[in-house]
């Protein structure tokens, strides 16, 4: 493990032991559920948006597929606008709705060859688009006992949406780890000409890693649904500037071929421990925002700068 990857959860550690002196609260068994808890929907949302990071994009769509599928999740539960009460399969529709709207971008990507930002930003506009349309001006509060749940029952003192969070890492890194869209994710970020030339078909995978990203935020959204017991547009409001700050603290480069899913779950814990040991010693939330903002800046500098050194070249 290079100093690079140890990086982060040296940090994590530090960062832990710091709050831990400076709070009596903080190191209290309550407060790291709450920290587990609190993680939960970032995490997922992290360990889309690394896939595409791994490819050296950008993505912008959270907010819109986490709306969308937030939105879509409360209707075809049980809810108060009307009589659908499709349990599980709801909930699969929601995600397979994320999807479609993750396929959209990676297609208009390939097809428009424009940079990711702005294919994404527009299909997070779509998202909000549809996610307004069936709001219709009325939120559809859900009362399926089964979504709520997840919130809000526990096993071994965290809540369901968490272990959800934790499978969810599990699988992106299995997927990163042995499967080949996770392999040709890297070689894409790394080297996409040569993987290019080497006879690979570059576009499908790029088309299928943001397919795998939306569902995952697509998910995100479920669980927001959950934890608010009702289905609301700004569901994933700040979620895309969460998760690429989570993924880049972590070690996940913004330019592609280094880091992962593990990489970017650190950088949640790392962000989340962060957050809450600033609450705990009583630094006012107005400032959490450029902390926040502060680490992602010497996060990208110390990844980007023996980088630079090595090659004598300024992006």
């Amino acid at each position: 493990m290079s100093l690079r990857d140890a990086g982060p959860p040296i940090a994590l550690v530090v960062i832990i032991g710091i709050f831990a002196v400076l709070s009596s609260d903080f190191r209290t068994v309550g407060n790291v559920q709450n920290i587990m808890d609190a993680a939960a929907v970032l995490a997922v949302a992290t360990c889309g948006i690394s896939f595409v990071l791994m490819m050296g994009s950008i993505d912008l769509s959270v907010p819109g597929v986490m709306g969308a599928s937030a939105i879509a999740v409360a209707l075809l539960v049980a809810n108060n606008r009307n009589g659908n009460d499709l349990g599980l399969l709801g909930v699969l529709v929601a995600i397979l709705l994320g999807a479609a709207l993750g396929c959209l971008s990676g297609v208009a990507l390939v097809g428009l060859k424009v940079p990711s930002f702005m294919t994404t930003l527009g299909v997070s506009a779509v998202g909000l688009g549809v996610a307004t349309l069936m709001f219709a001006g009325v939120q559809p509060n859900i009362s399926d006992e089964m979504l709520r749940g997840w919130a809000v029952n526990r096993f071994l003192g965290l809540a369901y949406l968490t272990w959800i969070a934790m499978a969810c890492v599990l699988v992106g890194w299995l997927v990163q780890r042995y499967s080949r869209l996770g392999r040709y994710a890297y070689a894409i970020g790394g080297a996409e000409e040569v993987l290019a030339l080497s006879g690979v078909k570059v576009a499908p995978y790029k088309v299928a890693v943001f397919t795998l990203a939306g569902s995952f935020y697509a998910l995100a959204g479920v669980m927001v649904t959950s934890q608010l017991s009702a289905g609301l547009v700004q569901a994933g409001a700040g979620y895309d500037f969460r998760a690429i700050t989570a993924a880049v603290v972590g070690g996940t480069l913004l330019t592609g071929g280094r880091g992962g899913v593990l990489h970017s779950a650190v950088g949640v814990l790392l962000v989340t421990v962060l957050i809450n040991g600033l609450v705990q010693v009583g630094v006012s939330p107005y400032w959490q925002g450029g902390v926040q903002g502060l680490i992602v800046v010497a996060a990208v500098s110390a990844a980007v700068i023996p980088q630079r050194r090595r090659n004598q070249v300024t992006k």
